[in-house]
């Protein structure tokens, strides 16, 4: 799993190897629910060939409709998604049952609640939680490092430093498609193999978008990460 700092940086990040599952972690409130953010690691799990499930935390603050819109968007595009409250203690068996036989790695941004699921569910892990900011309603970061933690005899988590963004590292524009599971269908129908889905003519995307195939949430997501990959990268 890598990723880059900001434009600026643009520095390779490894975050862990060897790893079964990308656990996204995202909460619908405190911090708000960020589906671009959710975009962009979902798309660092999908260049590391690694299975991703996405946990969405704190479901006693959320909004149902829009809770339902998030869910059905994810779900009906192949990816499993846990609603969970440590507050509520609800979602947590399913998870256990998730990480369970393999290596897990839970990433998401900071506050919204991945060690204090750990420690629900694995009461003597102990990791440390902080509170969130009242200025500025995000997480301040309490994790500080990457840590391994061996569960079970076969079931193993990384609990990881939040994080305020990522930036793709090492993917070309021509590629960022191949990593949006609800682009697949469609990618051999443009009539360009280098389509970028952005402007070309005969784009089955932009056609699959325009006709209400693709979700437009996610399309939009594929053209803000499009737009901060630099077009004079080597590889």
């Amino acid at each position: 799993m890598k990723g880059a700092g900001t434009r600026g940086e643009r520095l390779e990040q490894i975050i862990a190897a060897n790893i079964d599952n990308l656990i996204v972690v995202a909460s619908w409130k405190n911090p708000e629910f960020n589906n671009r953010l959710l975009d962009r690691l979902i798309l660092a799990g999908e260049s590391s060939h690694v299975n991703v499930k996405i946990i969405i935390n704190k479901s006693d603050l959320k909004e149902p409709c829009q809770a339902k819109f998030w869910i059905d968007l994810y779900t009906e595009i192949g990816y499993p998604v846990f609603e969970t409250s440590v507050k509520q203690d609800s979602g947590l068996v399913n998870v256990k049952s998730a990480l369970a036989g393999s290596v897990s790695l839970l990433w998401g941004q900071s506050g919204v609640g991945k060690s204090s699921l750990l420690n629900r569910i694995y009461p003597h892990l102990n990791f440390k939680t902080g509170e969130i900011s009242s200025s500025t309603s995000k997480g301040k970061h309490t994790t500080v490092t990457s840590v391994l933690k061996k569960i079970e005899e076969d079931t193993f988590i990384i609990d990881t430093p939040g994080i305020r963004e990522i930036d793709p590292y090492g993917i070309r524009k021509e590629d960022v498609g191949h990593f949006f599971v609800d682009f697949l269908p469609y990618l051999n129908d443009c009539r360009f193999n280098t389509c970028t889905h952005h402007h070309e003519p005969g784009c089955a995307v932009i056609d699959s978008v325009e006709k209400g195939i693709i979700n437009p949430e996610r399309y939009r997501s594929y053209l803000n990460i499009l737009d901060t990959i630099e077009d004079d990268m080597n590889f």
